[in-house]
Order: structure tokens, then C-alpha cells, then sequence
């Protein structure tokens, strides 16, 4: 079983209009991890896969209008969302990387004729 945990790390906004700060663009990154484990450099550690994308965040004047300074991650991320940023399937893309891991379905062997 995958665990998810979903981020923003940046916002771009308009220095004046039609707020201050206001917010147009959301850097945003869901991390998936895994309950398997693999060992690199002799440590154990879980599978993890991370989706890093951006979404436009379109101004509404008929919405409450939140200063940049009260905003929260929750509150963005909710703006994502109703955005286009769709969670069920970011989180199953997430799901298919790390099968792809575990089982992958394309290896790239080190060529015949190269040694060390």
C-alpha cells in the first residue's frame, strides 16, 4: 500500500492587481511511498515516485479574496484541485510508477561488450 503526500512548493503571483500578491500559479508535488522496501547501498528503503507539476489558479472578484499572507497549504491545495489537478489520478499514476519499480516492465542491461 502507497502513501501520498501532497505539497506546495512556490506560488507566483501579481505584485498589484487585481489584489496584492495575487496568486495565479501554484507549484504543487505529490510523493508517493511504498509499504515494500528495496535496499540501495546496503539500506533498506520504501519505493517512493513523486508527480512535480504547476496549476493556473484563475482570480474570481466574486470570491472572498484571501491576502497572501493568511493563505494556508490546505487552502491552495483546495485551489488545485478545483483547478484541474485531479487527485485519484495523479495518485494512481504514482501507484503505476512504483509497480513499475517492483516489477519493472523495461531494464536496461549493461552492454555485452563493457566491462566494470
Amino acid at each position: 500500500m502507497n502513501t501520498y503526500v501532497w505539497s506546495i512548493s512556490a506560488l507566483d503571483a501579481y505584485p498589484t492587481t487585481p489584489q496584492p500578491d495575487c496568486v495565479f500559479n501554484a507549484h504543487w508535488q505529490c510523493v508517493a511511498t511504498s509499504d515494500q522496501t528495496q535496499t540501495v547501498n546496503g539500506q533498506t528503503v520504501p519505493y517512493t515516485a513523486r508527480i512535480y507539476s504547476t496549476c493556473n489558479i484563475v482570480y474570481n472578484p466574486n470570491e472572498q479574496y484571501i491576502p497572501y499572507a493568511n493563505l494556508t497549504q490546505a487552502e491552495v491545495l483546495n485551489w488545485i484541485y478545483e483547478n484541474g489537478v485531479d487527485q485519484t489520478a495523479t495518485q494512481t499514476a504514482l501507484d503505476t510508477m512504483i509497480a513499475n519499480q517492483i516489477n519493472p516492465t523495461v531494464v536496461t542491461p549493461k552492454l555485452p561488450w563493457q566491462t566494470a
